[in-house]
């Protein structure tokens, strides 16, 4: 149950943003309050307030969110400077391997896409700055499940996915625990078609200077083009050597002497 300070109003206003998609680019007052289970009233009282500041444009008939929502999750990339950080390297990466490179953080029990490098090649899911799956049945999601303390595991994986994709492993908690223990043996992560047909992919942790999985980058690749043995005794050894530089190199962003305001 949320706690006392918390604000209705202000998560009854995300939940209106987070209404809209690519499959629901625009919607009616009737959607948007189906979508998020707020009263027409209440819905319509959030659509005029975030049309007001500049969110969101439309009347009853047809809502849209405006270009304005772009500086919410840029504020993000913006204070952390990720994409600074660890473009080059992944550039590096897709070159070697000649396939596409991303780096993701979880949130709950979705992984989020904060950086990529992709490549001209066959694509089943489409995945840009921003994208979300459920973060079992990837590569980069099990490397960051598998970082979790027992009770931060206990809590991601019971958090519901807000990604809109159901993969195709539907792992118990047993097969979970099994394979996180292998991630964390291994230092790396390998998913084979589970989150979608002829998707796999390895990844690798992105620790800080004290050592903490802050990140993690993958290569991903085409099952008909690319073979098992391939991404894990071609392209692994690429990926860890850059997880290694990518780590080194955000302990020392982290490390940088900040002005501080005034």
């Amino acid at each position: 149950m949320p706690g006392p300070d918390y604000i209705e109003a202000l998560a009854r206003g995300l939940d209106v943003l987070r209404a809209f998609g690519p499959a629901y680019r625009t919607m009616s007052l009737s959607d948007v309050a189906a979508a998020t289970g707020l009263a027409r009233p209440t819905a319509r009282r959030i659509l005029l307030t975030l049309t007001e500041l500049g969110y969101v444009r439309g009347s009853t008939a047809e809502y849209e969110l405006t270009p304005r929502v772009l500086e919410l999750g840029m504020s993000y990339i913006s204070s952390s400077d990720i994409w600074t950080v660890t473009r080059p390297r992944l550039a590096e990466l897709a070159a070697a391997t000649g396939e596409s490179c991303s780096i993701a953080q979880l949130d709950g029990s979705d992984i989020v896409y904060v950086s990529r490098v992709a490549m001209p090649k066959l694509v089943t899911l489409s995945v840009t700055i921003g994208t979300r799956f459920p973060a079992l049945p990837t590569s980069l999601g099990k490397v960051l499940l598998a970082a979790l303390p027992p009770d931060g595991l206990d809590a991601a994986l019971a958090t519901p996915s807000r990604s809109g994709i159901t993969p195709s492993w539907q792992p118990g908690r047993a097969e979970i625990d099994a394979t996180l223990r292998e991630v964390r043996a291994a230092g790396w992560a390998l998913t084979d078609q589970q989150l979608a047909p002829a998707i796999r992919s390895v990844a690798a942790p992105i620790r800080n200077g004290d050592g903490t999985v802050v990140a993690a980058v993958n290569v991903n690749a085409h099952a008909a083009e690319t073979s098992l043995e391939t991404l894990t005794e071609t392209m692994l050894p690429q990926l860890l050597r850059v997880a290694g530089d990518l780590s080194a190199d955000w302990a020392l962003w982290d490390a940088r002497p900040v002005a501080e305001a005034h």
